[in-house]
């Protein structure tokens, strides 16, 4: 059974940083792209991050320069790192794997996780 497991959300105050990860089991992901996404209230959910299996990396414009996305292949697991966190950032985070070529096209991804909960304070 492949599962997608996200971990490290949690409250923090604007400027404070995170670090997300997803341990994906039930088959190797290192050919995948793996991304993050997020939902906030309200909100359509929207791409914020991907890696690829060769370690090319995208990003949203606003999260660019504060968020970083990486990748352990012997772990099989992808983590987003999140500093200088503002209000706006917060939102469920999704982990996702596709096995093709396409890094922000949510529908194109295969897997996905439950997703974590960060909030972040005024």
């Amino acid at each position: 059974q492949v599962q997608l497991v996200e971990s490290g959300g949690g409250l923090v105050q604007a400027g404070g940083s995170l670090r997300l990860s997803c341990a994906a089991s039930g088959r190797t992901f290192r050919s995948d792209v793996m991304g993050w996404f997020r939902q906030a209230p309200g909100k359509e959910r929207e791409f914020v991050a991907a890696i690829t299996w060769n370690g090319r990396t995208y990003y949203l414009d606003s999260v660019k320069g504060r968020f970083g996305i990486s990748r352990d292949n012997a772990k099989n697991t992808v983590y987003l790192q999140m500093n200088s966190l503002k209000p706006e950032d917060t939102a469920v985070y999704y982990c996702a794997a596709n096995s093709g070529s396409s890094y922000y096209q949510e529908a194109l991804y295969d897997y996905w996780g439950q997703g974590t909960q960060v909030t972040v304070s005024s």
